[in-house]
């Protein structure tokens, strides 16, 4: 009996089929591949933010639960209107808000320092720095990166002097040396049209003694000091103390449109070219005078502009 010998199958026949179905299935791999890319990207996305939600959970139960007593006692609440204790995130943002403002590649470290400012002014100085936390690092921080024209300092509205000391001590750091002006009512209590204040948080009245001790618990040098006691609007405050040009003027007296208004038109004549104009809660809903004051002054005729806003300040350079 012949049998009829089987042809094989030629590698070449079987890699031209294999080639023929791959490309026949090629449009469905091509989807699962899309498909699986997507689930990884979706995936690593979530990933992300549970990690993210993972560290702040931590931060919120070290604040809650781990954090002793005594470390409260330093940087709580008690005997001041806010808090000491800023998460890193909050610092992160403050300092990439700072360096956005002041035109730099970072201002982490900057922030960090002025932070260990008011630590250390608070904890020598009788009474307190008013604002939240950011709202003071901001101005301590952003005005000397600003690089005003000089070191002298104007400040409406002081409070116990606890912040100017703290300011002029910025402005050393940029090299400049100080000239410090305060103008303050000194009053026992902060004075505010149309707000009842009757005590401070801090329990300190205000005197003239506490802000002369605390600028010298600060470092500021006696004879580099003018502490005129009054109110900005009066004529004779400032004939009195417009005998020069500041590089810096910080403007946290009268809150209201009115009184804003006023501190604003003085600023236009005393401002140095290139002078730093701080303007103290723009932004903040509890005084909507100063911002409604601010924008009403920069949107006519005057020689401020707007450089930005860090927290609740506005920073104006003068021309």
């Amino acid at each position: 009996m012949t049998t009829t010998p089987t042809t094989p199958t030629t590698p070449t026949t079987l890699s031209l089929g294999a080639r023929s179905g791959r490309r026949l299935l090629q449009p469905a791999l091509d989807l699962l591949d899309r498909r699986i890319d997507r689930r990884l990207r979706t995936a690593r996305h979530e990933i992300a933010a549970l990690r993210r939600e993972l560290t702040a959970t931590r931060e919120e139960l070290t604040k809650a639960h781990l954090r002793p007593h005594s470390f409260d006692m330093l940087y709580g609440r008690d005997g001041r209107a806010g808090h000491r204790m800023p998460s890193r995130a909050d610092i992160d943002r403050l300092a990439a808000r700072i360096a956005a403002v002041t035109g730099r590649d970072g201002a982490y470290a900057e922030t960090v320092q002025a932070y260990r400012t008011l630590v250390e002014l608070e904890s020598r100085g009788v009474g307190r720095i008013a604002g939240s936390t950011a709202n003071i690092l901001g101005k301590l921080a952003t005005t000397p990166l600003l690089d005003p024209p000089g070191g002298d300092l104007l400040e409406i509205g002081t409070l116990y002097g606890l912040f100017a000391g703290g300011m002029t001590r910025q402005l050393l750091r940029r090299g400049l040396s100080y000239r410090l002006t305060i103008v303050d009512p000194i009053a026992p209590v902060q004075l505010q049209p149309g707000v009842a204040i009757t005590h401070d948080p801090s329990g300190t009245p205000v005197t003239e003694d506490v802000i002369r001790a605390n600028l010298a618990y600060a470092g500021v040098r006696a004879e580099r000091v003018r502490l005129h006691r009054g109110f900005s609007e009066d004529p004779d405050v400032r004939a009195a103390l417009s005998d020069r040009r500041y590089g810096v003027i910080v403007i946290d007296g009268d809150h209201s449109a009115q009184g804003v208004a006023r501190d604003l038109e003085w600023a236009e004549e005393i401002a140095a070219s290139g002078a730093i104009v701080v303007m103290d809660d723009y932004g903040d809903a509890k005084w909507q005078g100063v911002q409604e004051a601010t924008d009403r002054h920069l949107a006519g005729r005057t020689r401020l502009r707007m450089v930005g806003t860090v927290s609740t300040s506005a920073f104006l350079r003068a021309e």
